[in-house]
């Protein structure tokens, strides 16, 4: 548990530092005197970094050893962070985000390679439901009080901390992860999945991109749902979001659970029809506050169950090394992230906030339905 621990903590730092700025967009745009859009490059050209290195850098990585490649990288961000924090203009604080980026695309190749190896096939659904919920828990917690604390104390003391964090992760990672992760459990990195399959591959890295989108445009205009079309008052809001967040924290053991007692071929797909209707349902009846409230937190559960889902069986279904298979995952998660955030503009102006959730709704069905359709067509092969 001690090297899950360490990898947790590590994923929760890179979580967190990639849509940190989104938060100190005032305080980063009056310090450094540069537009607000400037500073919303930090977290888009941050997600369009991560698509493009993810697989190259994959491909080089996989020549190093696991545990010195897991921290070396921490020590890189640790740096990195600290870079942040001390740059004196925009250049380079943009430089240093484009390492953390990098940073990033290799770690999600990596780390999830790493945890499934600790644990063997049974309970290694679960081992992914622990390490995703760094992510939840960076949403939850981590954002929000680098935000608090970029308003009190300035944005450089937020990027300060995240350092810290990543040095603490750093000596956990020295202290904790065996120097053959897993035991011998683990395949090394250069191995396929225990069931190669390369047209399901494909469809899931369709099925995360359209999801992502979708979602991405949703969950950047969450606010202004809640208060335009729920009608809540701005003091409820933050409550909501971290209703949301925790729910997702909470669906841990659920989705780890579900994982390893059905499959995640069977519960990908589930993952995805169930983030399909909760998006409905936030369409459908979100001028009721108390439904909009319940369908809210329904959906932090859907996506936890998707990444989770989603993240083991693309280790199984791998067609090629589990490094590069893990930074495709990632770099369809950030495909979706970047395409949602361009698009979600022009469908706000067109269309009102109400449409995201229902284009939300309609991406997530048309990735259920891109699954099931390969499913239908298909036969799992035997290991």
């Amino acid at each position: 548990m001690a090297a899950l621990g360490a990898l947790w903590l590590g994923t929760f730092c890179v979580s967190t530092t990639e849509n940190l700025p989104a938060g100190l967009l005032p305080q980063l745009s009056a310090g450094l005197h540069v537009s607000l859009f400037a500073v919303g490059q930090l977290v888009s050209g941050y997600a369009l970094t991560v698509a493009v290195l993810s697989v190259p850098l994959a491909s080089l990585a996989r020549r190093v050893r696991r545990r010195p490649l897991l921290i070396g990288l921490m020590a890189l961000f640790a740096v990195a962070s600290l870079g942040s924090a001390l740059a004196p203009d925009y250049g380079l604080l943009l430089a240093s985000r484009v390492l953390t980026a990098a940073v990033h695309a290799v770690w999600w190749a990596v780390v999830t390679v790493a945890a499934a190896g600790l644990y063997s096939p049974a309970v290694r659904g679960r081992a992914m439901a622990v390490l995703n919920s760094a992510t939840a828990v960076a949403t939850v917690l981590g954002i929000p009080v680098g935000t608090w604390l970029g308003q009190q104390a300035g944005w450089r003391a937020a990027f300060v901390a995240l350092s810290v964090l990543g040095l603490i992760a750093l000596g956990l990672s020295i202290a904790y992860l065996p120097s053959a992760a897993g035991g011998g459990q683990a395949a090394a990195p250069d191995a396929h999945g225990a069931r190669p399959d390369a047209r399901r591959f494909v469809v899931l890295l369709v099925a995360v991109v359209l999801a992502m989108t979708g979602m991405v445009m949703a969950f950047t205009y969450t606010v202004p749902f809640l208060l335009q079309v729920s009608h809540f008052s701005d003091r409820a809001v933050s409550p909501l979001l971290l209703l949301r967040g925790a729910a997702g924290v909470a669906s841990a053991v659920f989705a780890g659970g579900l994982v390893d007692r059905v499959g995640p071929r069977l519960a990908v797909p589930a993952a995805f029809v169930m983030l399909a209707v909760t998006y409905l349902g936030l369409f459908a009846v979100g001028t009721a506050q108390v439904l909009a409230a319940v369908f809210l937190a329904l959906t932090g559960i859907a996506f936890f169950l998707m990444l989770t889902t989603l993240t083991v069986e693309s280790l199984v279904v791998a067609p090629v090394n589990l490094y590069l298979a893990s930074a495709a995952v990632s770099a369809a998660f950030n495909v979706g992230a970047t395409l949602g955030a361009l698009f979600g503009g022009l469908l706000l102006a067109a269309f009102g906030v109400r449409s995201t959730a229902l284009i939300a709704a309609l991406l997530a069905a048309a990735a259920a339905t891109v699954l099931l359709a390969e499913q239908s067509t298909s036969r799992p092969r035997a290991t």
